[in-house]
């Protein structure tokens, strides 16, 4: 063969290549709720909580408040929100998810909230503080009536009541605009996992701070509304409601008798914004990926 017509059939094949790969990466079908799309947000929440009756046990104390109020804690400076080296501070969500099959999507995420026992709560005591452990409550106690005073007695997680938990997503697209740089996306969720507290604790005149652990778990329900743009990116509100069960938050860095429990549930709203990332459209392209 002579080695024009060999180098002439090398480029034939190169061109024939070529446009058969345009081809094909023109024809690349981005569906954000389609399997191998990765996905992550991140955003700011407020919670609610239901009454609960709590119990602190410890070294010669053993009693129940009952009726117990509680309240989230909101950051109030504007910076704290868009200063990167303080966005942890406010309550935050952030999480990372995978469309494992069209319309289902795993993800593993961190619902920063916080939780902090009310001042004046009016509240039942029930059960004992033994003399000399505390000069205000000190004594055996039946349902009875009384009002706390934070200089006495608090408790929060403040730094938080943090559920992180694996969450199973039913994603639908309901709009796309034409040119397809605009779509809404319903998702309906359940989540379950464990809970992270990291607790103040006043009382008997000793004010514990910042005291971490596995206290216990959670299982709850989600549905938010994705607006999408330009196919990678979108801001997402959501509302999040479901049951938290504490067994045993640690209460004191010097004493692991000291802890409390309680069950409650929680209501949650957040606004997220995210992005999306499509590791394996559906056109044919094989293995290469499409960012």
């Amino acid at each position: 063969m002579k080695l024009g017509v060999f180098i002439g059939l090398i480029l034939t094949c190169c061109f024939a290549t070529e446009l058969q790969a345009q081809k094909v990466f023109k024809n690349i079908k981005k569906h954000s709720t389609a399997k191998n799309t990765l996905w992550g947000y991140w955003g700011y929440n407020r919670s609610v909580y239901s009454k609960s009756d709590i119990t602190f046990r410890g070294r010669g104390y053993d009693f129940t408040l009952k009726g117990s109020r509680a309240s989230d804690n909101p950051s109030k400076k504007f910076s704290e929100y868009v200063d990167l080296a303080k966005i942890t501070v406010p309550q935050f969500n952030a999480r990372v998810g995978y469309y494992y099959k069209d319309h289902y999507s795993i993800s593993l995420g961190y619902d920063h909230m916080k939780y902090l026992f009310n001042d004046a709560n009016d509240v039942l005591i029930d059960g004992y503080v033994n003399p000399g452990i505390d000069s205000t409550w000190s004594g055996i106690y039946q349902d009875a009536r009384t009002v706390t005073n934070r200089k006495n007695f608090h408790y929060e997680n403040s730094n938080g009541l943090n559920y992180i938990r694996f969450e199973l997503t039913r994603s639908d697209k309901f709009y796309q605009s034409k040119n397809k740089w605009v779509a809404l996306v319903s998702n309906f969720s359940l989540g379950t996992g464990c809970v992270l507290t990291i607790s103040d604790f006043n009382f008997a005149g000793k004010f514990d701070r910042y005291v971490a652990s596995i206290s216990g778990y959670g299982f709850s329900g989600h549905v938010s509304l994705r607006l999408e743009f330009f196919r990678h990116f979108f801001i997402q509100p959501e509302l999040s409601g479901g049951r938290i069960n504490l067994s045993k938050v640690h209460l004191r860095k010097d004493d692991d008798s000291a802890v409390a429990s309680h069950k409650f549930w929680y209501g949650q709203r957040n606004i997220t914004a995210g992005f999306l990332l499509y590791l394996k459209p559906q056109s044919g392209c094989q293995d290469c990926p499409v960012w």
